[in-house]
């Protein structure tokens, strides 16, 4: 039988909780399929991201988040997590 889900009439807002989790591979060339609502990172270290505003290149460049403890719930809507500067592992991207 099928899970029952009591809110699915409901809309989803940006303060509902997340209903989609997939794992990042971090990529200095292609974007998520989805841009995030938060990024757990699983494994600490230093995670490179380009935000939902950002183009990767111009004004909004990759930011590099620094000393990202193992298990952090980051609440940061991102399209792109580079490798380049990314040393933090077990990146999963939720929405």
């Amino acid at each position: 039988m099928p899970a029952t889900d009591k809110f699915e009439l409901n809309t989803p807002g940006l303060t509902s909780p997340a209903s989609i989790g997939f794992a990042i591979t971090p990529d200095d060339a292609t974007d998520l399929a989805l841009v995030t609502r938060a990024i757990h990172v699983g494994g600490g270290g230093d995670i490179a991201v380009v935000f939902r505003e950002g183009d990767g290149a111009g004004g909004f460049a990759a930011v590099t988040l620094k000393a990202v403890p193992s298990g952090s719930m980051l609440p940061i809507r991102v399209k792109q997590v580079m490798a380049t500067g990314t040393t933090a592992t077990d990146i999963v991207g939720v929405v």
